[in-house]
């Protein structure tokens, strides 16, 4: 396709031949001579040139430092849980741990341990300020012993036994397995981060006791288990804890987790208690106390509060299935689209898909159709990633550099579905065909979003639908294989029948798929968070926040206003620029574009500007490498100003500016750190007097003008 473009002249050419001879030709450049390394990081899994360019190798990376692999259990994800969380209370201590005495187990120090259960039992510690804590959760007991010379937490479960929180930790498994949204951490693996905000489900993590094929017994486990727990501990071990520990214990270590996005989100006012409670469990007094847990960001849950991810029957056989599948029950790669309306839990269900998926391969592939509500990317982005470490908290708590993205720039696609599909098509080329697919979708299911959903099946040859609904009355129709032999879609339409004179289509151009029916049975499925926190357009905003934080230095520091960083400069003739949602005049796109978000996307055909900026005449589909912010425009100088985590190397190939709906959050430009004075890019003179001032106000019940019949 080739780009028109209408070039706007706003300098002479005698000045043009300065600009670029003072730039050279890298057009991505500083206002100063050193780069501070610190000031613009990027992830450790920002894509190279060639991997954004070109088809990225598969994966090799394994995360099993063991030698031996787990046999896939077919009906493991179908059974119910022995133990639910249903109540945790400090139980009377005992000298062996547990809740019955033993007389021949009684040791010397009885009474101190003894005088120091009462204290627990009043809530209180005693004087010597211990730091192992002993709590009761149906029945069972598990400790957590804090070390204050390590920082860490040391946490012993029993077999079957639930913790539920909220809070933020880095969690490593010392000795047995342990199920953290549907995924199995052994010991040996590397430490995993958890968030457990309130804006989701709580996270749980749950024993599932030592099962690897050591040929060791109960006894040589038990003292492993032991010289573990003393590893860990600076200390002499307390005796309940030492007397919890046995063969079939899980062993975890927990230690405080402190990155650029928790100290960037929590240095505003009002995101503070991120991972705190919600209201509900602070109205319920949900919260355990456990000085141990709370050392290190943990708040255990007990009571309605900590049922943690509520799985009905048909969920558990929908993950079986697809596990099934991937096992080689199947004739091909299994690729799989989650659809359902709004709030039914399509994203945590693919959360928990992925994570039961990497227990058994090394990847995953994961194709974003989700424009508001995505899960690796800023909001306005359609994207194909390549997932490979497991995923244990919302979205914005795991943003990533996927190997291939387009930027839409709205958070639907009802203003141009062409363009969408003809992105996704895009992304669709670069499925390797080797992982197991699975592919996200809006939560649009009525009028062209049920075409939509029809045309993604047929485009990408769907193996299983899984469709989730919630309450009595379905949302939309049943999308399967009879369904779709007649529906019609926006751009696809049913196959046609064959003549007699015609021979029948073969079996391959007639794929059927497999049809999975979930019912969403957790409490509010359908409904709107009204929490704080949980609204489509607070978490969009969070995504973008994550986004930002990237910018932030690794290292512990006080947090830097996004005006402080050292922007690249750009020369207007060196890149295209563009709007995607609506239509702005040429002179004006600069007004538009200043103090925004943009996409900074790679046009396949050079840009050669003559004196003045380079503006398209129509939204391209083409790769992008990241987002920036637009932060000044230089006319004079023929310069624009961008500051963004991008690595300088991808830079380099950036050639268009794209921008689009989505618009930074209120809460960057109102509360920016460090400033005395007027803020940045925010005016208090301003008269809501003048007519077209005020907020435009969106009517979607009304029918306009152009549909109504005369």
């Amino acid at each position: 396709m080739t780009m028109k473009v209408h070039k706007v002249s706003s300098q002479s050419q005698h000045e043009q031949r300065n600009a670029t001879k003072h730039h050279g030709k890298n057009k991505w450049r500083k206002k100063i001579h050193s780069m501070d390394s610190t000031l613009i990081k990027t992830s450790a899994g920002t894509a190279k040139l060639g991997q954004q360019i070109a088809k990225k190798e598969k994966p090799k990376l394994k995360r099993l430092k063991k030698s031996y692999t787990k046999p896939i259990p077919k009906n493991s994800c179908a059974e119910e849980k022995n133990v639910k969380a249903t109540s945790v209370t400090f139980a009377h201590v005992h000298t062996n741990g547990g809740t019955e005495l033993d007389d021949s187990s009684i040791s010397v120090d009885s009474q101190e341990w003894s005088e120091y259960a009462k204290s627990l039992q009043n809530g209180m510690e005693g004087s010597t300020s211990p730091t192992t804590d002993q709590m009761e959760e149906g029945g069972l007991q598990f400790h957590a012993h804090f070390d204050h010379t390590h920082n860490h937490a040391v946490l012993v479960m029993k077999q079957g036994q639930v913790l539920c929180f909220r809070g933020r930790c880095l969690l490593t498994c010392l000795y047995g397995h342990v199920e953290v949204l549907g995924f199995t951490i052994e010991e040996g693996q590397q430490p995993y981060p958890l968030f457990s905000p309130p804006s989701h489900c709580p996270l749980t993590i749950t024993a599932l006791g030592n099962n690897s094929p050591s040929g060791k017994n109960q006894k040589e486990g038990q003292l492993e288990a032991k010289a573990i727990v003393r590893k860990y501990i600076s200390s002499e071990p307390s005796k309940m804890l030492m007397n919890e520990v046995d063969s079939d214990s899980c062993v975890v270590l927990l230690e405080p987790l402190d990155t650029p996005l928790t100290r960037f989100l929590t240095s505003f006012s009002e995101l503070s208690e991120i991972f705190g409670l919600n209201s509900k469990e602070l109205k319920s007094q949900a919260a355990v106390y456990s000085p141990a847990l709370s050392a290190v960001g943990v708040t255990a849950l007990s009571g309605a509060c900590a049922q943690g991810l509520v799985m009905s029957h048909s969920y558990k056989e929908a993950v079986s299935s697809l596990l099934s599948a991937w096992a080689g029950e199947f004739d091909r790669c299994p690729i799989i689209l989650v659809c359902g309306g709004k709030s039914a839990g399509k994203s945590t269900f693919n959360r928990y898909l992925i994570n039961s998926l990497l227990n058994h391969t090394v990847s995953v592939e994961y194709l974003e159709c989700d424009l508001g509500q995505t899960e690796f990317t800023p909001p306005g982005c359609l994207s194909l990633n390549t997932v490979t470490e497991p995923l244990l908290g919302p979205p914005f708590t795991h943003l990533r550099d996927p190997e291939h993205m387009v930027y839409y720039g709205q958070a639907d696609c009802q203003a141009d579905i062409d363009r969408y599909l003809e992105s996704l098509k895009s992304l669709c080329r670069h499925i390797s065909g080797e992982s197991p697919v699975i592919i996200n979708t809006m939560g649009w299911i009525r009028g062209y979003g049920f075409q939509i959903l029809v045309d993604l099946i047929r485009l990408f040859s769907v193996t299983h639908v899984v469709q989730l609904s919630y309450g009595i009355a379905p949302q939309c129709q049943l999308l399967t294989p009879e369904f779709l032999r007649t529906a019609h879609g926006w751009q696809t339409h049913p196959p046609t029948t064959p003549s007699l004179t015609e021979e029948p289509a073969s079996h391959s151009s007639i794929r059927s798929h497999v049809f999975l029916s979930v019912q969403s049975e957790f409490e509010s499925a359908g409904t709107s968070g009204e929490m704080q926190y949980q609204r489509s357009n607070e978490q969009r905003d969070l995504a973008l926040l994550s986004y930002i934080s990237k910018l932030q230095s690794p290292e512990p520091g006080p947090i830097r206003p996004l005006h402080c960083f050292i922007p690249y400069q750009v020369p207007h003739s060196a890149v295209a620029i563009g709007v995607t949602h609506c239509e702005v005049a040429p002179n004006n796109i600069f007004y538009a574009a200043n103090a925004s978000i943009v996409g900074l996307c790679c046009l396949s055909e050079k840009v050669m500007g003559r004196g003045g900026p380079v503006v398209l005449s129509q939204t391209p589909v083409c790769q992008c490498v990241g987002l920036g912010v637009l932060r000044g425009v230089d006319m004079g100088r023929g310069l624009y100003f961008l500051v963004t985590p991008v690595a300088p190397s991808v830079l380099k190939h950036v050639n268009c500016l794209l921008l689009g709906e989505i618009t930074l959050p209120k809460i960057l430009l109102t509360k920016q750190h460090g400033i005395e004075g007027d803020l940045p890019y925010v005016t208090m003179d301003y008269s809501f007097e003048v007519q077209g001032a005020g907020k435009l106000h969106i009517y979607k019940g009304m029918t306009r003008p152009s549909f109504i019949n005369n």
